[in-house]
């Protein structure tokens, strides 16, 4: 996992040796093991791995380019973040999800599950983008996997289902 050491050490990318010392000094005296009040063994481990890193020239440039690749990862993440269409989208899958549950336990209530692969084959999305959806709506208990390992609907699955059905028929009818 990335550490970002300029934010750990509270500088700038640009920032240059003299002013990383003088930041890892006060840093280092402040969560030091040895101070009492402010002491912090894991917090010093982190200042002085930073400082390592940063105050060698050849590891400092090794380790911009990996800054500046999590650098463009923090911006489109900012960027889908801004973008309210990313939530329309997953709304849009949930609901199809959710409906396709429903249908299937509706069809078969003895055996209302679906696995994984014909899931991904049915919405026509890979399991990496269906992860946090299949995480969202068992949080929620929309969802459950069920003893024999696939995924089926819960009663607070249909109940979603059936409410977001109205709302949906309601808007209809109110533009029409």
């Amino acid at each position: 996992m990335f550490v970002d050491y300029y934010e750990l050490l509270e500088i700038s990318p640009n920032a240059n040796s003299e002013t990383l010392e003088r930041i890892f000094r006060y840093f280092a005296m402040r969560y030091h093991p040895d101070n009492q009040q402010t002491g912090n063994e894991a917090r010093f481990s982190e200042i002085v791995e930073a400082h390592n890193v940063l105050k060698d020239p050849v590891k400092r440039a090794q380790y911009d380019v990996s800054y500046r690749e999590h650098a463009g990862l923090r911006l489109q993440l900012a960027e889908e973040a801004s973008d309210g269409k990313g939530i329309q989208k997953d709304a849009v899958v949930q609901a199809k999800l959710l409906s396709l549950l429903y249908v299937k336990r509706r069809q078969d209530v003895s055996n209302p599950g679906i696995g994984d692969v014909e899931i991904e084959r049915l919405l026509g999305c890979p399991r990496e983008h269906l992860e946090f959806h299949l995480w969202y709506m068992k949080a929620k208990g929309w969802i459950a996997r069920i003893e024999n390992g696939t995924i089926a609907i819960t009663v607070e699955g249909v109940d979603r289902a059936d409410s977001e059905l109205r709302r949906d028929s309601s808007v209809r009818l109110l533009g029409s």
